[in-house]
């Protein structure tokens, strides 16, 4: 028990020193911003779905220059393009997720390149008539692994980025193709906001 509390100790310790070297990088930063652009499931999903609309809202947090923490919003609408319905029968593919990411940037001001991984959760219900048991809503979650680009100016931020999400128990499609139905879902999107 004593060497148990020894190690918490030292862990707390070691943990207060870090923060507070990190602490004089501090920048301050918090960022609000909106984004919007096109995404697609792959594998076994993104032979059943077409590319659509992407959309969102994310608070991005910037306590260190190289450290920023991200949650946010987001929600995509893929068409379904399985030839076993009739085009004015397909149904979509509509998520609403919620997503948390880690990321890493060089110490840049102005443009800031950064990486990021993460986890959420997202709600996949199947709109149309003609679903049957084809296609069903799920809830899911996922790991967001994301890479891009940021331009600050004044009060205004704004960026481009790319994620591929791998989906975790993805069993929204399972009743389309024979066994469990695979794949992630990659968008591109364009961001733009303010900061504070």
């Amino acid at each position: 028990m004593a060497r148990r509390g020894i190690r918490l100790a030292a862990l707390a310790l070691g943990l207060g020193v870090a923060g507070t070297a990190m602490a004089q990088d501090r920048q301050g930063d918090v960022n609000v911003f909106v984004d919007g652009g096109v995404g697609g499931y792959t594998g076994d999903l993104g032979e059943l779905s077409a590319t659509g609309p992407t959309w969102g809202v994310t608070l991005n947090l910037q306590p260190y220059k190289m450290l920023g923490f991200e949650v946010g919003y987001d929600g995509s609408k893929n068409d379904v393009t399985d030839d076993r319905f009739r085009a004015a029968e397909a149904p979509s593919f509509i998520r609403h997720g919620a997503t948390t990411l880690l990321k890493v940037s060089p110490p840049f001001e102005k443009v800031r390149p950064f990486v990021g991984a993460g986890l959420g959760v997202s709600y996949v219900y199947v709109r149309g008539a003609g679903a049957g048991d084809r296609y069903s809503s799920d809830l899911m979650q996922e790991v967001p692994l994301a890479a891009g680009l940021e331009f600050n100016s004044g009060a205004l931020t704004a960026g481009i980025r790319g994620t591929w999400r791998v989906l975790v128990d993805d069993n929204f499609a399972d009743g389309a193709v024979p066994g469990d139905a695979s794949g992630a879902l990659v968008d591109g999107t364009l961001t733009v906001g303010g900061r504070f």
